[in-house]
């Protein structure tokens, strides 16, 4: 039996190699998508908060987010709180391409899971989710 690392690796490159035209599609990047798959769960939160939340280098992330920005796709506040930090938001455009891309990223998801019956795909997600959530 295959170790469950090498299993996931696969998987993962599978997905990113698939992934990759369908968010260039969108004009996003893998970064940018996981940026904005991130505000879309915690509509704000601060810079730092999203640069650890996707494991993202919190030097890079400015770059990123200028990007973003300059889309129209996040907005950056100073926080009231804490005028040294900066909380950022998904705009509507950001909600909008979001979603988009990830109803493709779906599709792309449930074709690599066709082989499995959608009740081992529903338990799949969820067994994933669970094992994702533990630390």
């Amino acid at each position: 039996m295959t170790d469950l690392g090498a299993s996931l690796a696969r998987i993962v490159r599978r997905l990113m190699k698939a992934e990759e035209p369908v968010l260039r599609a969108h004009g996003l990047s893998m970064w940018a998508y996981a940026a904005l798959s991130s505000l879309a769960e915690r509509p704000a939160t601060s810079q730092l908060a999203l640069a650890k939340a996707i494991g993202y280098d919190k030097t890079r992330l400015i770059g990123l987010l200028d990007e973003l920005a300059e889309a129209g796709l996040v907005v950056r506040e100073r926080d009231p709180a804490d005028r040294r930090s900066h909380i950022v938001r998904l705009t509507p455009a950001g909600e909008s391409r979001h979603a988009a891309a990830r109803a493709d990223i779906r599709a792309l998801e449930d074709d690599l899971l066709g082989a499995l019956s959608p009740t081992e795909q529903r338990q799949f997600r969820a067994m994933l989710a669970r094992l994702a959530d533990e630390s």
